[in-house]
Protein backbone atom coordinates (compact mmCIF):
# COMPACT_ATOMS: atom_id res chain seq x y z
CA UNK A 1 0.00 0.00 0.00
CA UNK A 2 1.19 3.43 -0.60
CA UNK A 3 -0.06 6.28 1.56
CA UNK A 4 -0.12 9.47 0.13
CA UNK A 5 -0.61 12.87 2.71
CA UNK A 6 -0.67 16.61 2.12
CA UNK A 7 -1.19 17.50 5.76
CA UNK A 8 -4.33 19.43 7.78
CA UNK A 9 -3.28 22.86 7.00
CA UNK A 10 -3.64 23.35 3.25
CA UNK A 11 -4.67 21.11 0.04
CA UNK A 12 -2.21 20.10 -2.71
CA UNK A 13 -4.73 19.21 -5.82
CA UNK A 14 -1.48 18.71 -8.00
CA UNK A 15 -0.19 16.07 -5.67
CA UNK A 16 -3.39 14.21 -5.23
CA UNK A 17 -4.39 14.97 -8.75
CA UNK A 18 -1.04 12.78 -10.34
CA UNK A 19 -1.04 10.31 -7.43
CA UNK A 20 -5.14 9.70 -8.75
CA UNK A 21 -3.66 9.29 -12.53
CA UNK A 22 -0.87 7.04 -11.76
CA UNK A 23 -2.92 4.82 -8.70
CA UNK A 24 -4.63 2.08 -11.52
CA UNK A 25 -0.80 2.19 -12.61
CA UNK A 26 0.63 1.02 -9.33
CA UNK A 27 -0.76 -2.41 -8.83
CA UNK A 28 -1.17 -1.91 -4.76
CA UNK A 29 -3.83 0.10 -2.63
CA UNK A 30 -3.46 3.81 -2.54
CA UNK A 31 -4.81 5.73 0.33
CA UNK A 32 -4.97 9.50 0.24
CA UNK A 33 -5.28 12.08 2.82
CA UNK A 34 -6.14 14.94 1.12
CA UNK A 35 -6.63 18.16 3.65
CA UNK A 36 -8.42 21.21 2.33
CA UNK A 37 -8.13 20.71 -1.47
CA UNK A 38 -10.64 20.70 -3.77
CA UNK A 39 -9.72 17.21 -6.42
CA UNK A 40 -11.93 14.63 -5.68
CA UNK A 41 -9.98 11.50 -6.31
CA UNK A 42 -11.53 8.80 -8.60
CA UNK A 43 -9.07 5.97 -8.60
CA UNK A 44 -7.61 5.77 -4.58
CA UNK A 45 -9.62 5.88 -1.38
CA UNK A 46 -9.45 9.72 -0.46
CA UNK A 47 -10.13 10.93 2.92
CA UNK A 48 -9.89 14.85 4.50
CA UNK A 49 -8.26 13.71 7.54
CA UNK A 50 -7.06 10.59 9.36
CA UNK A 51 -6.87 10.31 12.88
CA UNK A 52 -3.20 10.25 14.07
CA UNK A 53 -3.95 6.61 15.54
CA UNK A 54 -4.92 5.56 12.39
CA UNK A 55 -2.31 7.39 10.75
CA UNK A 56 0.20 5.78 12.70
CA UNK A 57 -1.40 1.89 11.40
CA UNK A 58 -1.70 3.12 8.05
CA UNK A 59 2.20 4.26 7.62
CA UNK A 60 3.30 0.87 9.37
CA UNK A 61 1.57 -0.95 7.08
CA UNK A 62 2.69 1.34 3.97
CA UNK A 63 5.83 0.12 1.65
CA UNK A 64 5.88 4.24 0.85
CA UNK A 65 4.62 7.43 2.27
CA UNK A 66 4.49 9.97 -0.60
CA UNK A 67 3.87 13.41 0.83
CA UNK A 68 3.94 17.54 0.43
CA UNK A 69 7.36 18.52 2.51
CA UNK A 70 6.29 18.93 5.92
CA UNK A 71 8.58 17.77 8.65
CA UNK A 72 6.22 16.60 10.73
CA UNK A 73 5.56 13.71 8.06
CA UNK A 74 9.23 13.14 7.51
CA UNK A 75 10.13 12.68 10.94
CA UNK A 76 6.85 10.16 11.08
CA UNK A 77 8.77 8.47 7.88
CA UNK A 78 11.72 7.88 9.97
CA UNK A 79 10.59 7.16 13.58
CA UNK A 80 8.54 4.31 11.64
CA UNK A 81 11.66 3.33 9.47
CA UNK A 82 9.39 3.86 5.77
CA UNK A 83 10.94 5.46 2.87
CA UNK A 84 9.45 8.25 1.88
CA UNK A 85 8.92 10.96 -1.59
CA UNK A 86 8.62 14.53 -0.79
CA UNK A 87 6.99 16.65 -3.39
CA UNK A 88 7.07 20.39 -2.43
CA UNK A 89 4.49 22.57 -2.33
CA UNK A 90 5.51 25.87 -4.75
CA UNK A 91 4.95 29.17 -3.74
CA UNK A 92 4.56 30.47 -7.75
CA UNK A 93 1.76 28.31 -8.19
CA UNK A 94 0.11 29.33 -5.07
CA UNK A 95 0.27 26.21 -2.87
CA UNK A 96 1.83 28.30 0.16
CA UNK A 97 3.02 31.64 1.02
CA UNK A 98 6.96 30.83 0.77
CA UNK A 99 8.86 28.33 -1.19
CA UNK A 100 10.32 26.98 2.66
CA UNK A 101 9.12 23.37 1.07
CA UNK A 102 11.47 23.97 -2.10
CA UNK A 103 14.56 24.48 0.52
CA UNK A 104 13.38 21.59 2.65
CA UNK A 105 13.77 19.10 -0.08
CA UNK A 106 16.95 20.48 -1.22
CA UNK A 107 17.97 19.97 2.21
CA UNK A 108 16.94 16.87 2.18
CA UNK A 109 17.47 15.36 -1.19
CA UNK A 110 19.93 11.85 -1.39
CA UNK A 111 19.49 11.60 2.59
CA UNK A 112 18.81 7.34 3.09
CA UNK A 113 15.14 6.75 2.72
CA UNK A 114 14.30 10.15 0.94
CA UNK A 115 13.33 10.55 -2.52
CA UNK A 116 12.07 13.72 -3.93
CA UNK A 117 10.13 14.58 -7.23
CA UNK A 118 10.58 17.97 -8.14
CA UNK A 119 7.08 18.16 -9.66
CA UNK A 120 4.26 16.24 -10.73
CA UNK A 121 6.32 15.23 -14.45
CA UNK A 122 9.11 13.32 -11.79
CA UNK A 123 6.37 11.19 -9.66
CA UNK A 124 5.95 7.80 -11.52
CA UNK A 125 9.76 7.24 -11.57
CA UNK A 126 10.56 8.65 -8.29
CA UNK A 127 7.53 5.95 -6.59
CA UNK A 128 9.26 2.94 -8.29
CA UNK A 129 12.84 4.18 -6.90
CA UNK A 130 11.41 4.63 -3.40
CA UNK A 131 9.16 1.52 -3.66
CA UNK A 132 12.37 -0.36 -4.76
CA UNK A 133 14.70 0.66 -1.79
CA UNK A 134 15.69 -1.89 0.41
CA UNK A 135 18.12 -1.08 2.71
CA UNK A 136 17.71 2.97 3.52
CA UNK A 137 17.48 3.25 7.13
CA UNK A 138 20.70 5.34 8.01
CA UNK A 139 22.58 4.26 11.58
CA UNK A 140 21.24 6.82 14.45
CA UNK A 141 22.48 7.75 17.49
CA UNK A 142 20.50 7.42 20.45
CA UNK A 143 20.74 11.25 20.62
CA UNK A 144 19.64 11.67 17.25
CA UNK A 145 16.98 8.83 17.91
CA UNK A 146 15.80 10.72 21.43
CA UNK A 147 15.82 14.41 19.46
CA UNK A 148 13.41 12.53 16.49
CA UNK A 149 11.50 11.11 18.90
CA UNK A 150 11.07 14.00 21.09
CA UNK A 151 10.07 16.55 17.56
CA UNK A 152 8.01 13.81 16.31
CA UNK A 153 5.93 14.17 19.56
CA UNK A 154 5.70 17.79 19.71
CA UNK A 155 4.41 18.28 15.69
CA UNK A 156 2.23 15.89 16.17
CA UNK A 157 0.68 16.67 19.83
Amino acid sequence: MIIVTVGMQLGFDRLIEAMDALAPRLGMPVIAQTGKGSYAPRNMEARVKIAPSEFETLVGEARLIVAHAGIGTVLTAARCQKPILLMPRRADLGEHRNDHQMATVGKLAGRPGIVVAADESELEARIAEGLALTDWTAVQSPTARQLHQALAAFIEA
